[in-house]
């Protein structure tokens, strides 16, 4: 057995590294493989905007010439300096249930992560904000959200067997839209808007969800205040979102709520957002994660026919939050996912346990919680 670190320049590590999933999921109805060009971007420190301030490192585990595991460990500066720690981040872990595998590669991610004065590390975590966080740990019998992980149920104890410890929780949640939503949370809504001068911005076309994007680096970074293991985006970051958000994006299922200004003349600021996606998750397993050469026929037509609605975004400014806009935002989510009439499943993502309050408010609202991903940390 052997750990290779991969060079980035050398076309046939980098392939085997992006193709070595196949492997360890095949057979596996579930797992939805990345977009080719997705997996490929996160290699390519001329490409990925996350190269433009940190640095990552991969690593593959061959036995007898064959790949059977590899990981990546980040160094997230941006990270790093808004949180004050000296973190590394480990992600794209997959392996076969072989403990001396895992130990292997992880010695060597450690190693590294040590090298660069890290003291502690944690994942999974990746490379953006907008990639989907932690192992799962329960939910096995469900396809996962776009973006988000999904992995065999012996991972977590190969993670442990490494030294890892549990560190925080998060859930995804299933909503079915023809729950019956209590009336009084959109005349709440309606009240709260009326009272404190808010509106819904609601966009038709991509065109008009364009002229949104130079605002969502305020809204997402104003919506960080008061929190902790995150940090801000910049403008290589929202460059990033960008791409991603209007490729795949249905205009109406965004929504901003906006202070409406009291200076004539002046625009409305965003104070608000709850950003909700079609799921292209069945696309990807049926063109392998592949959109060249007719893949993407593939993907635009189950934008139009899937009935599966990912609402994984949503936040308030701090001076906003409390005092109805929590109903300001279940209203809309509610609403965004009827009003098309086309979806017939929702999935929450990712909210973090400690969010206590929001779990109890969506729970009397009928959403059921059935996946749980779990971050792991380590010190070094």
């Amino acid at each position: 057995m052997e750990i290779i670190k991969v060079d980035l320049s050398n076309k046939k590590e980098v392939r085997e590294f992006i193709k070595l999933p196949l492997h360890i999921y095949a057979g596996v109805p579930q797992w939805v493989p990345p977009l080719d060009v997705d997996a490929n971007m996160v290699m390519d420190p001329n490409h990925h905007s996350f190269y433009k301030h940190s640095e990552a490192v991969f690593f593959i585990c061959r036995n007898n010439g064959q790949p059977v595991g590899r990981l990546a460990v980040l160094k997230n500066n941006r990270y790093n300096d808004y949180n004050h720690s000296k973190t590394a981040f480990f992600y794209l872990f997959e392996a076969e249930n072989n403990k001396t595998i895992t130990q292997a590669l992880f010695e060597e991610g450690f190693c590294w992560a040590s090298h660069q004065g890290l003291t502690d590390i944690i994942g999974p975590k990746g490379f953006s904000v907008l990639d989907g966080m932690g192992m799962l740990v329960d939910g096995f019998e469900h396809r996962p959200a776009y973006g988000l992980p999904y992995n065999p149920p012996y991972y977590p104890a190969l993670i442990e067997s490494a030294g890892f410890i549990p560190d925080s929780d998060v859930v995804s949640g299933y909503l079915d839209p023809k729950m019956e939503f209590p009336s009084k949370i959109h005349e709440l809504s309606a009240r709260i808007q009326h009272r404190r001068g808010l509106r819904i911005a609601r966009f038709n076309t991509k065109k008009d969800l364009r002229k949104l994007i130079p605002h969502l680096k305020d809204m997402y970074n104003g919506a960080l205040e008061g929190t902790t293991g995150n940090y801000p985006l910049d403008d290589a970051d929202l460059e990033l979102m960008a791409k991603q958000l209007l490729w795949f994006a249905d205009p109406k299922l965004i929504k901003i709520v906006m202070k409406i200004s009291d200076i004539p003349g002046t625009a409305d600021k965003p104070v608000g957002f709850l950003l909700a996606y079609p799921d292209i998750s069945a696309a990807l397993q049926k063109i392998n994660g592949k959109l060249l050469p007719f893949g993407w026929i593939t993907m635009l037509m189950e934008l139009k026919r899937t009935e599966w609605v990912n609402i994984n975004g949503a936040g308030m400014l701090a001076e906003y939050r409390g005092l109805g806009g929590t109903a300001i935002l279940f209203s809309e989510m509610y609403k965004t996912i009827n009003e098309s009439g086309q979806f017939k499943h929702a999935d929450l993502v990712q909210i973090g346990v400690d969010n206590e309050r929001m779990q109890r408010e969506m729970r009397d609202f009928g959403v059921t919680f059935y996946k749980r991903h779990r971050m792991y940390r380590r010190l070094l």
